[in-house]
């Protein structure tokens, strides 16, 4: 049986004529639901024209059926979209240069996200950073600090693995009170989660990096991932996607025990000071 083929040696995208003919819709009505000119889906058909990926999963979902089915150039393009999104990989999160921390963050305009137990090293590295942050929330960059409940059973568990027992917690004490200045500031979400750490992610609007964690080792032993989103990639939203589920089950640092006892600390320092002050 002979296939038709039509101009410019595009075959007609016969897969999607027949789950068109046997759905609710035509091609007006899906082209329609879908916000185009019904030209665009009648070429789809006759000329075999694979879409752009997200109209094609909206496409593919209407009527029922994998995308990948319709259109399979999509999964041969996954691949190289996604392995184009890798700039580079560091053995080891000390090998990362220092500056490159501070130029994605600097250059970053509208998101910083910041997921890791303590992020300790960051304020450190690089001590201008916190003010940084501040100042691009105040100017609407979208920024969100995720960070370890010190005195959760998990933070508690990551110490052992390490084999560093109590100094996690209080490496996490320590890097919660660095970031403190940020609690409040206007555009700032700061959190704190109970969940097992798998990656620590840091969000730059497009670019990523993401410290694998291997278990028994020290997080600047452990990999560090660049990547720069490009669309039709999945390897950088895969993270995004994690960071976000790990967002929805934290909780605001305000509503937790460290900061109940870091305010109940800097309330009766204040206390103290002004009795022991002259005149009193």
């Amino acid at each position: 049986m002979s296939r038709h083929v039509w101009g410019g040696g595009r075959m007609a995208n016969e897969r999607l004529r027949t789950t068109l003919t046997d759905s609710e819709y035509d091609e007006r009505s899906l082209a329609d639901e879908l916000g185009l000119d019904p030209k665009s889906v009648q070429r789809w058909i006759t000329r075999g024209i694979t879409p752009r990926r997200i109209t094609a999963h909206r496409a593919a979902k209407l009527l029922g059926v994998p995308a990948s089915w319709i259109w399979p150039d999509l999964e041969t393009e996954r691949e190289p979209a996604s392995q184009a999104e890798i700039v580079t990989l560091y053995p080891h999160r000390s090998e990362v240069p220092r500056h490159l921390w501070l130029d994605l963050l600097t250059a970053a305009g509208a998101r910083v996200w910041l997921y890791a137990n303590a992020s300790l090293f960051v304020a450190e590295d690089n001590p201008e950073s916190i003010d940084i942050i501040r100042r691009k929330a105040e100017n609407g960059t979208d920024v969100r600090v995720l960070m370890a409940d010190p005195d959760s059973p998990e933070c508690a568990k990551r110490g052992v693995e390490e084999q560093l027992f109590d100094a996690i917690p209080a490496r996490v004490r320590m890097a919660l009170s660095y970031y403190a200045p940020l609690v409040g500031v206007p555009g700032v979400e700061f959190r704190l989660q109970r969940e097992t750490l798998y990656n620590s992610i840091f969000v730059y609007d497009e670019q990523m990096l993401v410290n694998q964690h291997v278990y028994g080792m020290y997080g600047y032993m452990a990999p560090i991932l660049h990547l720069r989103r490009i669309q039709g990639g999945d390897f950088f939203d895969m993270y995004v996607k994690s960071f976000e589920r790990v967002w929805d089950l934290s909780s605001p640092v305000e509503e937790s025990n460290f900061w109940r006892q870091r305010t109940a600390a800097i309330n009766n320092a204040t206390h103290a000071a002004a009795g022991s002050s002259p005149g009193r």
